[in-house]
């Protein structure tokens, strides 16, 4: 079904047991985020939970999409897959060679079928416009703050519409918008983003950028702007895609832009290309770090409009899991057909584990047929659109289950070598990437375990097909003396992989240990060591994938140290505030809440009648806190 407006969503939810309801006043700064983190991190994401009472005329909904069970039903689908098949169908049939008249004429349904998914223009008002304020005042909306340490309250799910001034191409995009007055907002688009190219054709041209952001509506709406369609290509035909049905857009009452009809609110303005841009964030972010604040541009708002019982929608981000994993799953599922059609045949599956924040870390199976294939692989992935934002990529070419850690590890301990099997280059990386020497760009890790061919063996490379036992306990106490902390729990999982804590600020130094500790390891020697801070828990292995992928640049923090006649690779992924580290940028903290919303919610909690009392997922970082701020000093 197509859901008008987020209203019959919530109705879908609720009747399929996916929805909480909280009556109890609950304020958009910091409560909302506070239980929403506390309900996202369940197993299976929780539920979504509906604030009606938010001191404004509107409920919020949070953690709409944050289930695999609730992204299929917002694209009302079964299952993920289903999606991807059909796309893979269309794909085919669409760039397939046709050698004869009648396999072209027979290409002619397909072809009126996707017409048929193109948005289309109405006349008139649409249910969006229900209510129209041309005095606009954004404190009616019930915008949330998040995080202590936020540059204000933030909207979260905007869906930004856009055009080329001079192609008059629309594109729908998803910028965080902080509320700066009750009519000003940031415009958060980074240099990638085809907002931010629309941005600079106008600035080029003198002119006023229109803009209309849509909240809500059709759920399929919000995910299509989230998507990584290519430069050019509507949203809205993504999202009619999906629904099987054209989009209904009308134009907006004080701007040139279109936006869908049933959109449950809708924010018009424009951003002056002439005014200075303004210090926009701090923001805690996806990544499970603060992104620190920077210079964008501010979005004038000129009209709010409205249907008469609309909902506000809203996300919470930080540390993974929360619902924007979901979100990402599902993008990795249905984009993986464009990428084999396209560009990568060989490609079999892609999986990008929640710990790597949607880009950090990517799994690629594919199907050799020839050396040096995972490397062209690699190469041809840091070159498609959002996958130039990876850091760390594994490609494995045996036929396993790439989302069972246990068969991976498997595959990892027979196939790696670290004398031959990893390479690291350089390029983009996303914005909100905190370790890079230089923002937005840095190194990047290939490992690669696919099954080596003849040509890729040499006499000097010998598969020894990996230490499958943890150094012995007498070689582990001699390591514990060197460290703060020591995991050998990996191999639980097949990898041959140490874990090691370390205190910096008592002088340690990743390069010196880890050719002192690899001297103590020769008799069992692993594959690779990591090293992370000693306040991370250690046995914990999502946590510490997601806080070492997250501090690493591969270029820096990557490098081989020997043992005998064998080699392993070490990966730093320590923060590098500390002097030693002659690190010249600002390093954010990790995401948490604050002690006092803690304590309120847990004092609330029964009030809100969602259940039995969850803790606050926050307080298992208050230890990696340094200092009362953004930025750790």
């Amino acid at each position: 079904m197509d859901y008008i407006g987020l209203n019959q969503f919530v109705s879908k939810l609720e009747a399929s047991g996916e929805l909480l309801r909280v009556k109890e006043y609950v304020n958009p700064i910091y409560e909302i985020a506070e239980i929403t983190d506390r309900i996202c991190k369940q197993s299976n994401g929780g539920k979504a939970i509906l604030f009606e009472n938010t001191g404004t005329s509107f409920p919020v909904l949070t953690n709409a999409f944050g289930s695999d069970k609730r992204m299929a039903m917002a694209l009302d689908i079964n299952d993920i897959k289903e999606v991807s098949a059909e796309l893979d169908s269309l794909f085919k049939a669409v760039t397939s060679p046709k050698q004869s008249l009648l396999e072209k004429i027979r290409m002619l349904p397909t072809l009126r079928k996707v017409a048929r998914w193109l948005p289309k223009s109405v006349s008139g008002k649409g249910l969006c416009q229900q209510v129209i304020h041309t005095s606009p005042n954004l404190s009616t909306l019930p915008v949330i703050k998040s995080w202590p340490h936020d540059g204000g309250p933030f909207v979260t799910l905007p869906m930004v519409n856009t055009k080329d001034p001079n192609t008059g191409v629309r594109n729908v995009g998803m910028y965080r918008m902080q509320i700066i007055s009750e009519n000003e907002t940031g415009m958060h688009w980074h240099r990638h983003k085809t907002g931010a190219r629309h941005y600079a054709e106008y600035k080029k041209l003198g002119k006023r950028m229109p803009l209309a952001v849509a909240l809500g509506g059709d759920p399929v709406y919000t995910y299509a702007a989230t998507a990584p369609m290519p430069d050019n290509v509507d949203e809205y035909l993504l999202a009619g895609f999906l629904r099987k049905k054209t989009v209904k857009l009308v134009k907006g009452i004080t701007v040139d832009i279109e936006v869908p009809y049933d959109a449950d609110i809708v924010i018009e303005g424009y951003v002056d290309t002439s005014e200075d841009l303004i210090w926009e964030g701090p923001f805690g972010d996806h990544t499970g770090f603060y992104s620190l604040a920077d210079w964008y541009p501010k979005f004038h708002v000129t009209c709010i409009t409205h249907k008469r019982n609309a909902i506000y929608p809203a996300t919470v981000v930080g540390v993974p899991p929360m619902e924007d994993v979901y979100i990402a799953k599902a993008t990795e599922q249905i984009f993986l057909s464009p990428i084999k059609t396209a560009m990568l045949p060989e490609v079999v599956d892609m999986f990008l584990p929640q710990e790597g924040v949607a880009h950090n870390i990517a799994l690629v199976k594919i199907n050799k047929t020839y050396p040096g294939q995972a490397h062209k692989v690699g190469n041809g992935l840091w070159g498609a659109g959002q996958m130039m934002f990876n850091k760390i990529m594994v490609v494995l070419s045996s036929d396993i289950d790439i989302r069972d850690m246990n068969a991976v590890g498997k595959v990892f301990a027979q196939n790696f070598e670290s004398k031959t099997d990893f390479f690291i280059g350089k390029g983009p990386l996303d914005v909100l990437d905190h370790a890079s020497e230089q923002p937005g760009v840095g190194g990047k890790l290939l490992i690669d375990i696919t099954e080596k061919l003849p040509e890729e063996q040499g006499e000097s490379v010998i598969n020894t097909g990996g230490n499958s036992t943890a150094p012995s306990s007498g070689i582990a106490a001699k390591v514990k003396r060197l460290v703060f902390g020591y995991s050998d729990q990996p191999y639980s999982f097949g990898f041959p992989v140490l874990v090691l804590s370390i205190d910096k600020g008592k002088g340690s130094i990743v390069r010196d240990l880890a050719n002192d500790i690899a001297q103590l390891l020769c008799d069992s020697v692993p594959k690779v060591v990591i090293f992370v801070d000693y306040d991370i828990p250690i046995d914990t292995m999502h946590l510490v994938v997601w806080y070492a992928s997250g501090n690493v640049d591969p270029a820096r923090d990557c490098f081989i140290v020997s043992c005998a006649d064998e080699q392993v690779l070490i990966i730093d992924g320590t923060r590098k505030s500390y002097k030693s580290d002659n690190f010249s940028r600002d390093w954010p903290n990790v995401v948490t809440a604050d002690k006092k919303t803690i304590k309120y919610v847990d004092q609330k909690w029964a009030d809100y009648n969602i259940g039995p009392l969850l803790s606050s997922p926050s307080l298992t970082f208050f230890d990696t806190q340094f200092g009362d701020d953004v930025i750790i000093e």
